[in-house]
C-alpha cells in the first residue's frame, strides 16, 4: 500500500506496527532497492516499510508486499525523522530494524532460522536491542561497476576491525559500550567525516515509550547501546552494506581519488552467515 507521508501511514496503516518484527528501509537513491526489500521479506519480517522518493518504480508483486511511504530522503536528519515517529507509534512489544537500500541484514544461522526466531531468543535473554556491525561491501571492478555495487561478486574486508572505549561528554567510560571501526571507512578515512567513521549500529531493537534514535546511531536509553548484558556475551548481527562504497564513488570529492577498493585483505563475500561468524564479525552468543 502507498502512503503520501508518515502522517498518512500512521493514520491509515498503523496496524502494521501492532506485531513485529518490522523493517524500515530508507531508499537514499534507486540502487538495489528491489533486492534490499526482497532480502528482508525473506528474512521473516512481518511488515516492511519503505521510505522512498516518488520517482522510484517497483515491480507490482513487490509493491503488494510492502508499505511504501513517499519521503524526502535527502532532507537533513532524514533517517531519525523517519524512525522516531515509528518508534513512538509502535507498541512496546514491537521489534524494529532500520537500514538503507543496498544494505542486507545477516544474523547467526539466518539460512535456517528467521529473524522472528532470532528476536524471540534475544528477548528471552532479557535484551531489548542488538548490536550490529555495518560491514562494507564493494565491487572488485570499479570500471565495470562505477557505483561500486555488484551483488554477484561483492568483496569485503576479512580483517582490519577494531574497537575503542566509548566515553561520555565528561570523559567517563560507558559500561559495556564500545566504538567500532574498520572497513573502507577506516581505509579511506580521509574522505569520511570523523563523526561518521564508526561501524556499530543498534539496528535491531524493541520499541518502548520515550525511546528515541539519535543521529549517531545510538539511543537515548543507554542500555540499548550496550554490546552485551553483564553476565555473558549476547548475539550480534551484521548489516552487509554497499552504502559507503557507493557514496565514495558517486561523490565528486572522492571518486577520482579511488581507483579500487581492493587490498590484500579483500575476500569474496559468500552471502552466508557462517563466513561472518568465522571472521568474528557476528557473535552467536548462547544460541546454538
Amino acid at each position: 500500500m502507498d502512503y503520501t507521508s508518515i502522517d498518512d501511514f500512521l493514520a491509515r496503516g498503523r496496524g502494521a506496527l501492532a506485531k513485529g518484527p518490522v523493517a524500515l528501509i530508507l531508499a537514499e537513491d534507486l540502487v538495489e532497492v528491489d533486492s534490499t526489500l526482497r532480502h528482508h521479506l525473506k528474512a521473516g519480517f512481518r511488515a516492511v516499510l519503505l521510505f522512498a522518493p516518488p520517482e522510484l518504480d517497483l515491480p507490482a508483486d513487490l509493491s503488494a508486499q510492502i508499505h511504501r511511504i513517499t519521503y524526502q530522503v535527502k532532507a537533513e536528519g532524514a533517517l531519525v525523522q523517519a524512525v522516531n515517529p515509528i518508534i513512538a507509534a509502535s507498541p512496546p512489544t514491537t521489534w524494529i530494524y532500520y537500514g538503507y537500500n543496498a544494505e542486507y541484514l545477516f544474523h547467526p544461522f539466518c539460512e535456517t532460522r528467521s529473524v522472528r526466531e532470532l528476536i524471540a531468543f534475544h528477548a528471552e535473554e532479557r535484551r531489548d536491542a542488538m548490536l550490529c556491525y555495518v560491514v562494507d561491501l564493494y565491487a572488485g571492478d570499479l570500471w565495470a561497476h562505477p557505483d561500486a555495487v555488484d551483488l554477484d561478486s561483492a568483496l569485503m574486508d576479512r580483517t582490519g576491525y577494531y574497537a575503542l572505549a566509548r566515553k561520555d561528554e565528561a570523559g567517563h567510560i560507558h559500561e559495556r559500550q564500545l566504538d567500532f571501526f574498520g572497513g573502507i571507512r577506516w581505509r579511506f578515512e580521509e574522505h569520511i567525516p570523523k563523526d561518521r567513521r564508526r561501524i556499530d549500529r543498534i539496528a535491531l531493537f524493541r520499541a518502548q515509550p520515550g525511546l528515541r534514535l539519535r543521529r549517531d546511531h545510538t539511543f537515548t536509553v543507554q542500555e540499548y547501546n550496550t554490546f552485551a548484558c553483564p553476565w555473558h556475551n549476547n548475539m550480534t548481527a551484521t548489516v552487509m552494506s554497499f552504502r559507503t562504497a557507493k557514496a565514495l564513488k558517486t561523490n565528486p570529492g572522492s571518486t577520482y581519488d579511488i581507483d579500487s577498493f581492493r587490498w590484500h585483505n579483500s575476500v569474496p563475500f559468500q552471502w552466508h552467515s557462517q563466513q561472518l561468524m568465522e571472521l568474528g564479525l557476528m557473535e552467536p552468543g548462547q544460541w546454538f
